[in-house]
C-alpha cells in the first residue's frame, strides 16, 4: 500500500479549512489514505519567527480578500471566525487526536465538522462544550470528548504532534507531505494532485 498523505493543519487557519474540504477527494483519486495532524501554528512560529497573517500590515487585508476569492473558486462557503483570527484551537486539536482512537476515520470526520462549524456556520469552538457538541453531531460521544481533552495523555498527543511537525520541516499550515515530498499551502493542492498522478517531477 502506498504511504498515506500527511496533512498538517491548524483549526484557526482559513487556508487549512479550504484544504481540509478538498484533500480527502484528492487522496481518494489515487487510493491514498490521509493522516490528519492538527498542530498549533504558534509553536511553528516560535521557530520560524513569523506571526499570523492577520496580525501583519498589508498582508491582513490581502489575506481577507484572498481567502474569500479562493473559497469562491473552490465552490466552498466561507465566513470569518466569530472568535477572531487566530483563535485558541488547542481544545479542538486535542479532540481530533482523541477521536482518532475511537474509530477509523473519526479524526477526519471531526476535523472537517469543526472547520465547517467555524468557517461555514460562524460558530466558536474555543471551549470544550462547543467541541463536544460538534462531536455529538458527527456520532461521537460528546461527554467523553469533553472529559478527554483535559487528560494529560491527550494533551501530550498534541505536544508530540507539534514536535513531529517541526522535525518534518513543517513551516506553516496547511502543509502536506507526499512520499517525503513537502508542499506548503492550500494553493499547492494542485501540485499535490499532480505529484500523486505522476510520481513526481
Amino acid at each position: 500500500m502506498p504511504a498515506p498523505i500527511d496533512f498538517y493543519f491548524e483549526l484557526s487557519s482559513p487556508y487549512s479549512y479550504l484544504a481540509a474540504r478538498k484533500i480527502g477527494d484528492v487522496a481518494k483519486l489515487y487510493d491514498r489514505a490521509v493522516h490528519w495532524w492538527p498542530i498549533m501554528l504558534g509553536v511553528i512560529f516560535q521557530t520560524t519567527q513569523n506571526r499570523p497573517l492577520m496580525e501583519q500590515p498589508l498582508k491582513a487585508d490581502y489575506t481577507d480578500r484572498d481567502v474569500r476569492r479562493v473559497a469562491r473558486d473552490m465552490g466552498l462557503p466561507f465566513a470569518p471566525p466569530v472568535a477572531g483570527f487566530p483563535f485558541a484551537s488547542h481544545v479542538g486539536a486535542r479532540a481530533i487526536y482523541w477521536a482518532a482512537d475511537q474509530e477509523e476515520g473519526a479524526d477526519a470526520r471531526l476535523a472537517v465538522a469543526l472547520f465547517q462549524a467555524v468557517f461555514e456556520r460562524g460558530q466558536s469552538i474555543t471551549d470544550a462544550a462547543a467541541v463536544g457538541r460538534v462531536g455529538d453531531a458527527v456520532g461521537l460521544d460528546g461527554a467523553a470528548l469533553i472529559d478527554a481533552v483535559g487528560m494529560p495523555a491527550v494533551k501530550d498527543r498534541l505536544r508530540a504532534a507539534n514536535d513531529r511537525a517541526l522535525a518534518a520541516g513543517v513551516c506553516g499550515a496547511p502543509f502536506f507531505i507526499v512520499d517525503e515530498e513537502p508542499f506548503w499551502g492550500c494553493d499547492r493542492l494542485d501540485h499535490v494532485e499532480r505529484w500523486l498522478a505522476t510520481g513526481g517531477w
